[in-house]
């Protein structure tokens, strides 16, 4: 996994040709792979690394890359707006994600 990537198209074409492969969505209480047809709850999943995508001209268009990996060994990508509060997820799943900043 690189620092830093250039878009979030390229953050994920590199993470996926890496093994992050599945995509996952928020659900309440953890995550999701349609494709899998299964969830994991935020006990379930680690988040590995996250990379933050502003827009350049708008603020819609800012997001989060989240790099997953779940208890099961899943590896896969979750992509959110910088609202992720505003969703109705679990209090977990909102500390799961939380982004902590190392001094």
């Amino acid at each position: 996994m690189k620092n830093s990537y250039s878009s979030l198209s390229v953050a994920i074409k590199d993470l996926q040709e890496n093994g992050y492969e599945e995509d996952f969505n928020l659900v309440e209480e953890g995550i999701e792979s349609k494709n899998l047809k299964k969830e994991w709850k935020a006990g379930q999943l680690d988040v590995k690394k996250y990379y933050r995508f502003e827009g350049m001209t708008n603020p819609g268009d800012n997001s989060i890359l989240y790099v997953i990996e779940t208890d099961d060994g899943t590896q896969g990508l979750l992509v959110d707006n910088y609202g992720a509060g505003e969703q109705n997820i679990s209090p977990d799943m909102i500390q799961k994600l939380k982004i902590h900043h190392d001094a």
